[in-house]
């Protein structure tokens, strides 16, 4: 096999690419080891006989299905965690979530007439203190209470 190393050096220089992405038709070794000026080797380029390959990417196929996996909710165990649970779900945006939800609770109910502004304004108070860790818990609270019956339902809301 004809030694095609100085050929292959000078194509990459003169593509612009690594000598690696220099691919030289394997029917025409003659003509590639006859070129021996960087001319020689612009002919060969435009006759098509010395080429570049691609530039080879990596593959998405199986991230992409390493995240449909995911999304479906596997890969998830205990094994798979990096970080504290704190760190994955933020505790602060369970909190802004929960204090949402009762506020709206209790403004639903002040709103209906159920709570006066002076038992709103002290059940908004306990809520931001952090004692209701749900809507049914502070519903359970004003139920205990005496301050709303046991057929009361919720005003709609998140969580």
């Amino acid at each position: 096999m004809t030694d095609l190393r100085v050929q292959r050096r000078i194509a990459a220089a003169v593509m612009k690419c690594g000598v690696n992405r220099v691919w030289i038709d394997p029917l025409h070794t003659e003509d590639a080891a006859s070129a021996i000026t960087r001319e020689d080797v612009r002919r060969l380029i435009a006759r098509g006989i010395v080429k570049k390959r691609a530039v080879e990417g990596t593959s998405r196929g199986r991230a992409r299905v390493h995240a449909a996996q995911r999304a479906k909710g596997r890969r998830r165990g205990p094994g798979s965690r990096e970080g504290a649970s704190g760190a994955r779900a933020p505790s602060k945006a369970a909190w802004v979530r929960r204090i949402r939800a009762l506020r709206t609770e209790l403004r639903g109910l002040r709103e209906e007439g159920r709570l006066t502004p002076s038992q709103y304004r002290h059940y908004y108070r306990r809520a931001k203190g952090g004692v209701y860790h749900s809507r049914g818990h502070l519903l359970s609270h004003l139920q205990t209470d005496g301050v709303l019956t046991l057929e009361t339902g919720s005003t709609g809301g998140g969580a």
